[in-house]
């Protein structure tokens, strides 16, 4: 069988229209309908991409070896090789949908958007990508309620360099940072410097407590420790709850459990 015949057959066994088939290798439908007459084959890189798509070898999708089974169905095992599963190249798309939105969409080699949502830029509630959005999301660069990355912006966030209303990461920026370099309204790390209340190596803030310290209120922890004495700790807790009469209880309870 000539390519352009296994390429249709190929192409009609999964359901797809030309243009669905085009959208998968990055060509118009026009290119395939050519190569499905044809009149063109393609490169090198688009059989390459074919190939991966139909988990089939090149010489099978240009027909210089008829396989032994129907185009479309699974090949057997032993007829798998590195060069047919390619992870990079693979597309999914649930059939279920809510609203507009597919209930999974996974596209490792270009935009996911979905309920679910898995590639190289992935949009949706769970968003899983290089870089990645939505309520939940975790990637290389990720926004989100919940965002997990090498930089992440959140509600709660955790990264290498993390900025949120909470904000744990190498660098941390949020109205509670912890980091290597913590800063924010109330910050603890190994450099940490806040608004109200510092806990650090090195400390500076209003209410500062670490082994040096910079601020209005300056506890120094005991030496090569981050601990306080006793009664410091209980000057600490006075001292929060007067100079920021409105700061929750559970807050104050971080800063003076971590010292005792």
């Amino acid at each position: 069988m000539k390519f352009n015949e296994n390429l249709m057959q190929l192409r009609k066994s999964k359901g797809w229209s030309q243009e669905q088939l085009g959208e998968a290798v990055n060509v118009s439908r026009q290119t395939v309908s050519k190569w499905e007459l044809g009149s063109t084959t393609p490169e090198m890189e688009k059989l390459i991409e074919l190939s991966n798509i139909f988990e089939i070898s090149i010489d099978e999708l240009v027909g210089r070896y008829e396989p032994e089974y129907n185009a479309g169905a699974q090949p057997p095992e032993d007829l798998y090789t590195p060069s047919r599963l390619s992870f990079f190249n693979f597309q999914y798309e649930s059939k279920t949908h809510i609203g507009s939105l597919p209930l999974v969409h996974i596209n490792t080699s270009g935009k996911a958007k979905g309920i679910v949502a898995v590639g190289a830029s992935a949009r949706g509630i769970i968003a899983l990508g290089l870089v990645s959005m939505g309520l939940f999301s975790w990637g290389l660069i990720s926004i989100g309620l919940l965002a997990i990355g090498g930089i992440a912006l959140g509600g709660a966030a955790l990264g290498g360099l993390a900025i949120g209303l909470l904000a744990v990461g190498g660098l941390a920026l949020g109205i509670l940072a912890f980091g290597g370099l913590a800063a924010g309204v109330y910050s603890v790390g190994g450099c940490a410097v806040a608004a109200k209340i510092a806990l650090g190596g090195y400390a500076s803030a209003h209410i500062a407590v670490g082994d040096i310290t910079s601020g209005e209120f300056c506890f120094r922890t005991l030496r090569d420790s981050m601990q306080l004495a006793e009664h410091d700790v209980s000057l600490l807790r006075e001292t929060i709850m007067r100079e920021f009469p409105a700061t929750l209880k559970i807050i104050a309870d971080l800063f003076c459990n971590a010292v005792k």
